[in-house]
């Protein structure tokens, strides 16, 4: 991706942000351009350094297998793998893949529960879990490190999600955020109580196979 379509997304993102907090009335379409544009970059932050088909084909497997498992868990309100998914491929695969997997699985398990403009914004929360993991993934070796920190991340998931939401269709009081984040709070819960018995049941075992997978992926025979 071109440097100069890269710098303006960029400059695209902080000036969407910047109309968002000088004209709070339309937010909801300045967070919208923003979440784009930030997409965007991303995009071509992870094209930077373009993977194997291989490659590609886990990413697109892993997000399948989130959207499996978030389609599945649908009726327990709050409760779904993707998050612990998603922190497993930062933590064995890079940050990287890690973010792709993330946004890739809220892309694609909004066409089972609907697109709108909260995709780009779950886009980034859970494609965030996966950088942030990956980032943190020497000090995630452990299952009750890795479990704390997926509790963790259903709650920074909730906030970002809950706070976007405040701020395009509510007003823009204190009183009006304390009810929105009053209003997720048992989500958020559910969603972090959740995160951490998948962690701890599945979390190292989903690991160990993606990072057997990362040294096959490295791996190079040479024929003398």
């Amino acid at each position: 991706m071109p440097r100069s379509l890269v710098l303006g997304a960029g400059l695209v993102a902080l000036g969407a942000s910047a109309w968002a907090a000088l004209d709070p009335d339309r937010g909801a379409l300045a967070l919208l351009l923003a979440a784009g544009a930030a997409l965007l970059v991303a995009t071509a932050w992870l094209e930077a350094n373009p993977g194997s088909v291989r490659d590609l084909t886990l990413v697109a497997t892993l997000a399948g297998l989130a959207t499996a498992g978030r389609v599945l868990l649908h009726p327990i309100p709050g409760v779904q793998p993707v998050t612990v998914i998603v922190a497993a491929a930062g933590v064995s695969l890079g940050p990287k893949r890690g973010f792709a997997v993330g946004a890739l699985a809220a892309l694609v398990s909004n066409f089972f529960f609907g697109q709108g403009p909260h995709t780009p914004w779950q886009m980034l929360a859970w494609g965030g879990c996966g950088l942030a993991a990956g980032l943190a993934r020497r000090l995630l070796e452990r299952r009750i490190a890795f479990a704390a920190f997926c509790f963790v991340l259903g709650f920074a998931f909730g906030l970002v999600t809950d706070v976007w939401h405040w701020f395009a269709f509510w007003p823009h009081t204190w009183a009006a955020l304390v009810a929105v984040l009053g209003a997720g709070v048992a989500f958020n819960v559910a969603h972090a109580v959740g995160n951490i018995a998948i962690a701890v049941v599945a979390g190292p075992e989903l690991r160990r196979v993606l990072e057997r997978y990362q040294r096959r992926l490295r791996t190079e025979v040479v024929w003398a």
